[in-house]
C-alpha cells in the first residue's frame, strides 16, 4: 500500500485520523479594507480557519477654513491636521464573536470664513485606535498688513502595539494685500497633506488616507476650504 508524508510544518493528523491544517501556519491567507465611512462589522466565525490578525487603523484629517476676505485685502488660512495611526496584531482568541469596525471620515471643508471640520477616529474593537486630526482655523482676519495665523497641532497618539500621532497643519502668513501663503495640510502615516498655496484659490486636497487639507488663500474672493482625507482600516488575516 502506497504512504503518503506528511509535513509536520503545516500539517497534522488527529487523533481520529483526519488530516487538519495546524491553525497558524498557512500566513496570509485574505486581507479586507474598510474604507467606507461609517460603522461596520467583523465577524470571526466567518473564518473558521483563523489564527490571528493584523490591523492597521488609520484616523481622518482635518479640513481647511475656507477664505472670504475684504476687496484688495488678504487672508490666508492654515492647514488641518492630519489623522493619527495604529496598528496590533492579535490573536484570534483575544477577539469577540464580533469586533464593532469605525472608519473616520475626513472633516469637512470650511466656507466662506468658517473653520474646517474635525476627522473622525479610527478603531478596531477597542484593541487599536487612531484619532482624527482637527481642523483649519479661520482666525485671521482680512487685511493688507503683515500677519500670521498658528498652524493646526495633530493629534495625539492612540491604542495599539505600534501608534504614531498625526501631522500638523501648517501655518498660514500674510505679507500684504496681494502676497500670501496658506499653510499645508498634515502629513499621516498612510497619506499625504495638501499642497501650500501661495495664489488665491481654494483648500488644497490631501492624497491617500488620513492627510490634512491645505489651506485657501483669497484677495478678495470667497473661496471653500478642502475636505481631509478619509480614515481607513486594514484587517490581514492570517491562517
Amino acid at each position: 500500500m502506497a504512504t503518503a508524508c506528511v509535513c509536520s510544518d503545516r500539517l497534522e493528523v488527529d487523533d481520529d485520523g483526519v488530516l487538519c491544517v495546524i491553525p497558524g501556519s498557512l500566513g496570509l491567507r485574505r486581507m479586507i479594507i474598510y474604507s467606507t465611512p461609517g460603522n461596520h462589522q467583523f465577524v470571526k466565525a466567518n473564518y473558521p480557519w483563523l489564527a490571528r490578525v493584523r490591523v492597521q487603523v488609520q484616523g481622518g484629517g482635518g479640513g481647511s477654513a475656507g477664505a472670504n476676505a475684504a476687496a484688495n485685502q488678504l487672508i490666508a488660512r492654515p492647514g488641518g491636521a492630519g489623522g493619527g495611526w495604529s496598528e496590533s496584531i492579535l490573536s484570534v482568541n483575544t477577539l469577540g464573536a464580533a469586533e464593532t469596525v469605525v472608519v473616520g471620515a475626513g472633516g469637512a471643508a470650511g466656507n466662506s470664513n468658517n473653520p474646517g471640520g474635525a476627522g473622525g477616529s479610527s478603531s478596531f474593537g477597542g484593541f487599536v485606535v487612531a484619532p482624527g486630526g482637527d481642523g483649519g482655523t479661520a482666525n485671521m482676519t482680512s487685511g493688507v498688513t503683515l500677519g500670521t495665523a498658528n498652524g493646526v497641532p495633530g493629534p495625539f497618539a492612540g491604542a495599539g502595539e505600534h501608534i504614531s500621532g498625526g501631522g500638523a497643519g501648517g501655518g498660514a502668513i500674510r505679507l500684504s494685500g496681494t502676497e500670501g501663503l496658506a499653510g499645508q495640510g498634515g502629513e499621516s502615516r498612510l497619506g499625504h497633506g495638501g499642497f501650500q498655496r501661495g495664489s488665491q484659490g481654494p483648500g488644497t486636497a490631501p492624497r491617500g488616507w488620513g492627510g490634512g487639507a491645505g489651506g485657501a488663500l483669497s484677495t478678495g474672493t470667497s473661496y471653500d476650504g478642502a475636505q481631509g482625507g478619509g480614515g481607513i482600516v486594514i484587517v490581514e488575516l492570517f491562517g
